[in-house]
């Protein structure tokens, strides 16, 4: 990938959630950026760990080819648990993400298949005397 220049918009402290929330331009990557290189570039820029990076959002307007971005950037990686789990989930690689999802999956299955047998199985409800 070419280097692209990157220009920090705003770069605020919120002191109540414990984060920076950075927004940044990134000129001429509309359709070349990913989200995680991008956290990885921003990361790099601001000398933090790239796991306390968190993209929020990567827009592009029509017609134009630098993309808008904004980050949170948390003091910690224990600090990041207090954001919804699917910005969480779209951070990781895909084969990561698709195996934490089925783990969880099977999980609730064998909770609600240990929940029907306990209650006696439920077959014989609709059968006649």
């Amino acid at each position: 990938m070419s280097a692209q220049e990157v220009v920090t918009l705003e770069d605020r402290r919120n002191s109540l959630l414990n984060r920076r929330e950075v927004k940044a331009l990134f000129r001429g990557a509309a359709g070349k950026l990913k989200r995680v290189e991008a956290a990885e570039k921003i990361a790099a820029q601001l000398n933090v760990d790239k796991k306390q990076v968190i993209p929020v959002n990567l827009t592009c307007e029509t017609g134009m080819t630098d993309v808008h971005a904004t980050f949170y950037v948390y003091d910690d990686e224990e600090a990041t648990k207090q954001l919804p789990r699917f910005r969480l989930l779209r951070t990781l690689p895909k084969e990561e993400r698709k195996k934490i999802l089925e783990e969880e999956k099977a999980a609730k299955l064998k909770i609600k298949q240990e929940a029907a047998a306990s209650k006696g199985g439920g077959a014989a409800r609709g059968a006649k005397k």
